[in-house]
């Protein structure tokens, strides 16, 4: 996996006058969610606790989300010198916590908890590549190239482990996609929208609601159409589907409209106009990421 520090970002480049606000307040959003992952790590250990290779893996990816969440909060920072990054990550993980003493997947099966980890993966590669094709800021669209090809590198982690799974647990295809929408829909969980309220409205009472609605609505703003394509290319090979054969093609194209749909859903109709303004199709999409991406 990618083996970048904090040294390497060219922070004497910053430029205030180049900071979005709508951006500043997602990658205060991130930084909690990314600084968060010892607990993410910690689950999947116990998860696969006989499982030595994968839980080392774990515990490098771990450090490298850790490391995303640091940087993305020395940027809001230095953006915004108010942001009390300590304050907010501790109201956030007070609020929300994960089952930590789970021993089984709460998805069932390692395989369905190995689809549930590259639907992440691909989301916040996406997510991360969009916020680094939308920014002016030079610091942050360095910061979040960077975070997208450690994403890319971390669904390749995923999806190898989920290869080597379902080899023994053989979901069916039903299943599977089962897992992978599950997933996605979990965006409307306590999760990112606790996460928007401690880094932007710490001190304001929470409302789940309005919060996930807030955060959405900033988030679809930043995708444009090469990055849905990207999105339904690795969601389908996360559940089994190669994106350049006859069925992978046609799944493919239904997924990318899922996704269009749940955009405009989750964003009360402001990505309403998303393909209009995108300009870009399927054609200017990069491959997604492969299995030999990831060390």
């Amino acid at each position: 996996m990618a083996g970048w520090t904090l040294e390497d970002i060219p922070w004497s480049e910053f430029d205030a006058g180049r900071v979005d606000p709508d951006l500043l307040c997602l990658a205060k959003t991130a930084s909690l969610v990314e600084y968060n992952s010892a607990d993410y790590a910690a689950y999947l250990s116990n998860v696969f606790h006989d499982d030595p290779r994968f839980r080392k893996a774990v515990a490098n990816w771990e450090v490298e989300e850790r490391r995303h969440g640091e940087a993305l909060a020395r940027w809001a920072a230095m953006a915004d010198p108010s942001f009390d990054f300590e304050a907010s990550f501790a109201a956030f993980v007070a609020a929300f916590r994960l089952p930590l003493e789970a021993r089984q997947s709460v998805r069932g099966s390692r395989t369905g908890e190995l689809i549930a980890r590259c639907m992440v993966e691909t989301g916040t590669h996406c997510y991360y590549t969009a916020l680094a094709d939308r920014a002016d800021e030079p610091v942050l669209k360095a910061i979040c190239r960077r975070i997208a090809e450690d994403e890319a590198a971390h669904y390749a982690l995923f999806h190898r482990a989920m290869r080597r799974y379902q080899a023994k647990e053989r979901l069916g295809l039903a299943q599977r996609i089962a897992v992978a929408l599950a997933r996605m829909t979990e965006i409307e969980d306590d999760e990112l929208a606790q996460a928007f309220h401690a880094a932007n409205e710490l001190g304001r009472p929470y409302d789940r609601r309005t919060s996930s609605r807030a955060f959405s609505r900033l988030a679809v703003g930043c995708y444009r159409a090469r990055h849905v394509s990207r999105m339904a290319e690795m969601m389908c090979m996360a559940v089994g589907f190669d994106p350049a054969g006859a069925t992978g093609k046609v799944v493919t194209g239904i997924a990318r409209r899922t996704i269009e749909f749940y955009f405009m859903r989750r964003s009360g109709g402001h990505a309403a106009n998303l393909r209009a303004r995108c300009g870009e199709g399927p054609a200017g999409t990069p491959p997604p990421p492969s299995d030999k991406r990831a060390a």
